[in-house]
């Protein structure tokens, strides 16, 4: 198996040869550091596995936040022809449209220094967090529950769960156009319907920070962002109802599979043509 090699400071290539039926290279953004880490996992296969999938446009990525994850790496990135390529239920993830949201605030490090343990210890009586957890937004029915998931943003804003003007500062304002509740199964949503509005487990979570040095004056500005400012990061995702939508349609995916002739190296790779049903 050829090893990687080193392109730059920051790029990594995975040549073909790296594993049989790569159909693209791989490359990996990461400093030196991040790829000794890199390297203790299965992250290297898991980018070359996604390479080997059919239709695949340029290079499989891997994120400077790559490890391992379930058939494609976290971080991983790939692109497919809209004619000939693949979308694989793995790439998208067991934890869909989970991501990070930074929340600034107008206190300085000097003031919420001294009150950090107590503060941690309010933070931990509000915010449910951990396997299982209710959220005080939870027990909706499964009617409310359908708007949420067609709304998206909307529906806690509607509910007084956040401002109109937090949707702008969302993707797609926090909602994506043409949402089908009536794609997501029955069991998805037993497991989600009481998971609204708490942090998860995992690599979930809350932290306090603060903005130790700002590189660029001019954008810290349009952030309104100053060195010893306090901000608070959040890592959360879809929770229960998320993962049963990925394995769902993994499952879904593996049975057409046979009917569109592909083989994939990995089960969690499961894929079907775009242009499929």
């Amino acid at each position: 198996m050829t090893r990687l090699q080193k392109l730059d400071d920051y790029r990594y290539l995975i040549p073909k040869s790296f594993r049989e039926g790569m159909n693209v290279e791989g490359l990996i953004f990461a400093s030196p550091e991040l790829i000794n880490a890199i390297e203790n996992d299965l992250t290297l296969m898991q980018v070359a596995n996604v390479a080997t999938l059919p239709g695949l446009v340029g290079r499989s990525l891997a994120m400077p936040d790559a490890h391992q994850g379930y058939g494609f790496a976290i971080g991983g990135v790939a692109a497919a022809d809209i004619h000939k390529g693949v979308v694989s239920a793995g790439g998208v993830g067991f934890d869909i449209n989970c991501g990070v949201r930074l929340l600034r605030s107008d206190l300085h490090l000097g003031e919420v220094k001294p009150k950090l343990d107590a503060l941690l210890d309010q933070m931990f009586r509000d915010i449910p967090c951990g396997t299982g957890k209710k959220g005080i937004v939870g027990g909706l029915s499964y009617e409310e529950l359908d708007r949420v998931l067609e709304r998206g943003a909307h529906w806690a804003v509607e509910n007084g769960y956040g401002d109109a003007e937090d949707l702008l500062h969302i993707e797609e304002s926090g909602r994506i156009p043409n949402a089908d509740p009536n794609k997501v199964s029955r069991r998805a949503k037993e497991r989600g319907r009481d998971q609204l509005g708490t942090l998860g487990s995992g690599n979930h979570f809350v932290e306090i920070q603060f903005v130790s040095e700002v590189f660029d004056e001019e954008a810290a500005k349009a952030f309104v962002l100053f060195t010893d400012q306090i901000v608070v990061l959040i890592h959360t995702g879809s929770r229960g109802l998320g993962h049963q939508v990925c394995t769902d349609y993994l499952e879904i995916m593996q049975d057409a599979m046979r009917k569109y002739k592909i083989t994939i190296v990995d089960r969690q790779l499961a894929c079907v043509p775009i242009q499929s049903p």
